[in-house]
């Protein structure tokens, strides 16, 4: 099975896992709240603002390391996950934000670091001055170092459903003081997430995807898994389904003789960004045998950001309309 969690530029199978390792659950999401229209832009990262007068410390929330208390609203935050750097700016906790890890490239604004959130080093954080450190995974003891040394850690993990996401967000506004602001990012996630599932349908069952995480050897996403949920809003099928193991943990690897049998008709790329392997519509629709997919003939070869594909922050709106965009072109649906 494959490792769980690397935040950041990294492979393009790694990189999936970011966006929310094996999860079982089904998908109980969008219900159908607000009314913006069809593949607006995403909330994304709002400009940095002033701490809440409103919120109110101590509060304690309940990440992954259990209950966590910070006594004071945070001046000087260390974020060591590329989704919680995502999640700091999009509640208006840019300005406490004094660090992040190196991965962390979205928004602009973020200072730039070579902090490491896989292998985390202590003193080189501790430089900062935390009073509030928000990492993805409790690596080399960072918690118990950091606990000891009086600074509170929120290890916010990759979300296995869109619920987990929406509460994540929430708990880092709450712990930066900015409850109000969290809860508004999550409201306009999910308007226009259900925006554009209602506008692309969600009982999408005869049209057929494949999710390529890497090429050669080719690695795709289940529908058990966080970005297969994401898909699965709209009622799609996923080839890769079929050919997962029990083994692979959501993300088998296909042969190419296996996804050219099985005629995907949308074919999604996360792996085009250069770092993650270039790959393009035209590469695809070179490879031998490809040429018959109804993906390829029909130019349904989705080029994804690889970014916003492995992130479970407040980009993934941005996400779901390049799926629905995609579903809506989509010939015989």
């Amino acid at each position: 099975m494959l490792s769980r969690y690397r935040p950041g530029r990294r492979g393009p199978v790694v990189r999936a896992l970011t966006a929310g390792a094996a999860a079982l659950a089904g998908v109980t999401l969008v219900a159908g709240c607000g009314s913006s229209s069809a593949h607006s832009a995403a909330p994304a990262s709002s400009a940095p603002s002033a701490p809440s007068a409103a919120a109110s410390f101590p509060v304690t929330v309940a990440p992954e390391n259990g209950s966590v208390t910070v006594k004071a609203q945070p001046e000087h935050i260390v974020s060591l996950s590329p989704t919680a750097t995502e999640d700091l700016y999009a509640v208006g906790a840019g300005k406490q934000v004094v660090a992040v890890d190196s991965y962390s490239d979205y928004p602009a604004g973020a200072p730039v670091t070579s902090l490491s959130g896989l292998t985390p080093n202590i003193e080189a954080i501790v430089k900062y001055s935390p009073d509030l450190v928000i990492a993805s995974q409790d690596s080399g003891g960072l918690v118990a170092k950091l606990t000891k040394l009086g600074v509170p850690v929120l290890i916010e993990p990759s979300a296995a459903t869109l619920a987990d996401a929406y509460a994540q967000i929430g708990q880092i506004g709450a712990a930066t003081g900015h409850p109000a602001q969290a809860a508004s990012t999550v409201a306009a996630m999910k308007a226009q997430i259900a925006a554009d599932v209602k506008q692309a349908g969600s009982g999408n069952s005869a049209v057929s995807y494949y999710w390529e995480l890497s090429a050669n050897p080719y690695y795709s996403a289940t529908s058990s898994t966080f970005i297969g949920q994401i898909a699965s809003l709209f009622g799609l099928k996923n080839i890769a389904d079929a050919a997962d193991k029990a083994s692979d943990g959501g993300y088998p690897e296909l042969s190419q003789e296996y996804i050219v049998s099985a005629k995907p008709q949308i074919v999604f790329l996360a792996d085009n960004q250069a770092s993650d392997g270039g790959q393009t519509p035209a590469l695809v629709s070179a490879r031998p045998g490809w040429s018959g997919i109804p993906a390829v003939r029909d130019h349904q070869v989705v080029g994804l950001n690889d970014d916003i594909a492995s992130r479970w922050g407040p980009r993934l709106p941005q996400l779901v309309a390049q799926l629905a965009q995609a579903v809506e072109k989509t010939e015989g649906k």
